[in-house]
Order: structure tokens, then C-alpha cells, then sequence
């Protein structure tokens, strides 16, 4: 993998650059559609491709590993093949869904076990064994097995854990070293930084991932009801190298993406355009919506004709409306892709502005109409 950072907004630390993998390049700022299992909710592998344009999605390793397993993955020839998805793919390490399962893992300086939430069966994850994962999936960029700090945590907890972080951060570098072979050589591991709230904890987590030379960085344990996401962020993106691309993992709303971006931040993962959607809740380039109100059962209007894309443009907000009131599935496929062709859209139109030194103008514009309500 190789970044070339290309623009620097020259009124704020907005980015665009371009990230090139085997499987073909990123364009950031991007947005990574999350395909938990093999699968973006509701969203079939041609509207990727064709109407929502993703350039890389996200899967994850625990789901994966335990269904479809391994051993099928394997014999597909990886998860790219399985699903018929044929550019790049990022794989988290599992740790916030085992970190989800607190009364079913036990924590230790080896790893983390835990029981699987489908059959109750015991597994176990180390920093070597969360990379072997990965090799079998084939993601071309996979995480180190870290601990998700909880939230709230006091600080000693939050040093702890992230000293377990770091230690586990070794481990798997060592080996993803020493299994390194030209079948796997097209993967790229990136490091977490954790920390909690704690600046000076952020701060030493991630000087430590910085120092720890990996090709791309990503910044974990943000995802807490605090209303201090930006703040952690800077503190991080201050640190963190300028020529290798910042991951923020499990962000956000419109509102946290551009901000986000704003601090320096290439890249963004989240279940909240395809969850929303199926929920009725529509992103449009007019502000948000729910379909399901009867205000929209007689407006013919496309759901967003300023958007593009064949969902947003061909179909009515009045049709889209009776599918949710009738319960018919494709409303919810409808509304996630509709949802991910505008997480996309703002993603463009974010790198455009930031090429043309007009980002900071252009952001505080275009936030005072997304979070509006129509």
C-alpha cells in the first residue's frame, strides 16, 4: 500500500490524497460502507459498485471468523472472492465486538477469550492469532487485536488497557512480519490508538503507534456519548505522521465526518447510513428526512435529484414512502443505498472543495443545510 498526500486545505488540516492498493486506488477523505459479514445490509455488490461508487468496504474479522468460517473462506480463495467484491477491503481485528460481549470474555496478557453469540462455543484471540484471521480473509488492510476501552473508565483502567493495547500492538507487528509471503503480500496492518479521554494517554498511544512504523494509523474508542470526539481526534492528528492516511474507526454523522475531516482525519467506517436507512431516516443534499411521515405519501419528487446516482434520482419520495408503510423489503434497500450514495457524495464533494482551497467555507455552508429537517 502507498499514500501520496496530494492537497492540504490551507484554512484547516482537511486532506485528499490517494491510497493505492493492489486491488485499485482510494481517493480520501472516503467513507467505508461496513459490510459486517460478508455483506453491506441490504445493499447487493453491483449498487456498490455502479450506483453508490465505493471505492473500499469494511468487514469484520470476529463475525467472519465465526460464520461463514475459515475453512469456507479459504476455499473461496478469501472474503474478495466469496462476495464478488474486487477492490479493496479493511478488516478490523474483532476487539470492539468481543469488547461488546463483556459478560461472555475474559481479558489477559495473552488475549482475550470469549463465547460466541450464535452457539455459546468458546474461541480465543491473540495478537497472532487475530492476524492469521485476517491472512485467511484477505482483507488488503487489516487491524492489530487491541482492547476497546470502555466508556466511562477511570484513568488508571484507561492506562492499563492501553499498555495492553501496546503490548499486543508488538505481537502482531512481530508476526505479521514473519508471515509475510509473496501469496499475502499485498496486505498493510495498521496500529490503534487508544487512550480513552485522557490526553496525555492519547497522546502517549499515539506517539507509541507512530513509532511503530506501520503504513497507515487508525485512532479506536471514540464512540462514546461525551461530546468530546473532535478534541480527542486533534489530540491524535496532531501527532500522528502526516504522510500516511489517519483511520477514525466507527464515525459518524454527517456533522462528525466533516468536522472530522476538517481536523485531519482520510478515513471513516459506520453502520449509520444503512442502519438509519432501514429505519425510514434518509441523508439528502436538502437536509434529513423520514419517509415513513405522511407528508411525503403524495410527493412524486425524486428522493434527491441533486445527488445522482439511479436509486435517489429514479425513484419517488411517494413510492419509497408506501414501501415503508406497506413493509415491503425493498424500501430498506432502497433507503440504505440511497443513504451510502450521499455518505459518498459528501465524501467527494469534501476532497473537490479541499483541492480547490475552499473546504472551510464550502463545510460551514453545507452543515447549516444537512442538519435541517424536511
Amino acid at each position: 500500500m502507498h499514500f501520496e498526500l496530494q492537497h492540504v486545505d490551507p484554512h484547516s488540516q482537511a486532506r485528499a490524497g490517494i491510497i493505492t492498493t493492489s486491488r485499485g486506488q482510494i481517493h480520501t477523505p472516503i467513507f467505508m460502507p461496513v459490510g459486517t459479514a460478508g455483506t453491506v445490509k441490504a445493499v447487493h455488490q453491483k449498487a456498490l459498485y455502479e450506483d453508490i461508487q465505493a471505492e473500499i468496504i469494511l468487514g469484520n474479522t470476529y463475525h467472519l471468523y465465526l460464520r461463514p468460517g475459515l475453512e469456507i473462506l479459504e476455499a473461496a480463495g478469501g472474503l474478495h472472492q466469496f462476495m464478488g467484491w474486487h477492490k479493496p477491503i479493511l478488516t478490523d481485528s474483532g476487539g470492539y465486538q468481543v469488547y461488546s460481549l463483556s459478560q461472555r470474555r475474559k481479558l489477559t496478557e495473552a488475549g482475550v477469550t470469549f463465547r460466541s453469540h450464535i452457539d455459546g462455543s468458546q474461541h480465543t484471540f491473540t495478537p497472532e492469532r487475530a492476524v492469521d484471521i485476517q491472512r485467511s480473509i484477505g482483507a488488503d488492510i487489516i487491524m492489530v487485536l487491541d482492547e476497546c476501552t470502555p466508556y466511562p473508565c477511570s484513568y488508571a483502567y484507561a492506562k492499563s488497557s492501553m499498555g495492553l493495547t501496546h503490548r499486543w500492538l508488538k505481537r502482531g507487528i512481530d508476526h505479521f512480519d514473519a508471515t509475510m509471503t509473496d501469496y499475502n503480500n499485498h496486505q498493510t496492518l495498521f496500529p490503534i490508538v487508544q487512550g480513552s479521554i485522557y490526553k496525555d494517554l492519547r497522546e502517549q498511544s499515539a506517539e507509541t503507534i507512530a513509532a511503530a512504523g506501520q503504513a497507515g494509523n487508525a485512532i479506536g474508542g471514540v464512540c462514546h456519548p461525551n461530546g468530546m470526539l473532535y478534541e480527542v481526534t486533534a489530540w491524535v492528528c496532531a501527532i500522528l505522521p502526516t504522510e500516511k492516511p489517519r483511520y477514525l474507526m466507527g464515525v459518524g454523522t454527517p456533522q462528525d465526518l466533516l468536522e472530522c475531516i476538517a481536523i485531519g482525519v482520510d478515513m471513516f467506517d459506520c453502520v449509520m447510513p444503512t442502519r438509519n436507512g432501514r429505519n425510514g431516516m434518509l441523508f439528502t443534499t436538502q437536509g434529513t428526512l423520514n419517509i415513513r411521515n405522511k407528508q411525503w405519501e403524495k410527493d412524486f419528487s425524486p428522493i434527491d435529484e441533486h445527488l445522482g446516482g439511479y436509486v435517489s434520482t429514479y425513484y419517488t419520495k411517494a413510492y419509497l414512502n408506501h414501501l415503508f408503510r406497506a413493509r415491503e423489503l425493498l424500501g430498506l434497500q432502497l433507503a440504505s443505498i440511497h443513504n451510502l450514495t450521499f455518505y459518498l457524495w459528501l465524501s467527494k464533494q469534501a476532497r473537490l472543495h479541499i483541492v480547490a482551497g475552499t473546504f472551510r467555507t464550502w463545510k460551514e455552508k453545507i452543515l447549516k443545510v444537512l442538519m435541517e429537517k424536511i
